[in-house]
């Protein structure tokens, strides 16, 4: 099992779960959010990232936006880390306001 995983920008970006969203609408972020972004809030969070350029998302081949990876912590599953992202986002978003 890999001791990572990979965070694409659609899975908060898309508008839609067929394009790739992975967590409810009300839950992410206004606007596109940048792997910058993704990563300072991964690592606010206390999770080890880096961001990999160049990478594309299955659904989308068409859109070289690059990816996260994420280093695994016990207990936390793609699904809570995600949740957990979108939280940080929308409370990071908030404070820009």
């Amino acid at each position: 099992m890999p001791d990572h995983f990979y965070i694409y920008p659609s899975y908060l970006n898309s508008s839609s779960r067929a394009l790739g969203r992975r967590v409810p609408k009300e839950s992410v972020p206004r606007g596109e959010v940048t792997l910058e972004e993704y990563l300072k809030a991964a690592k606010s969070l206390g999770f080890e990232a880096l961001i990999e350029e160049g990478k594309n998302y299955p659904r989308s081949p068409w859109k070289q936006e690059g990816r996260l990876k994420v280093t695994k912590k016990p207990g936390t599953t793609k699904a809570k880390f995600l949740r957990l992202i979108s939280a940080e986002l929308l409370k990071a978003g908030a404070r820009k306001q």
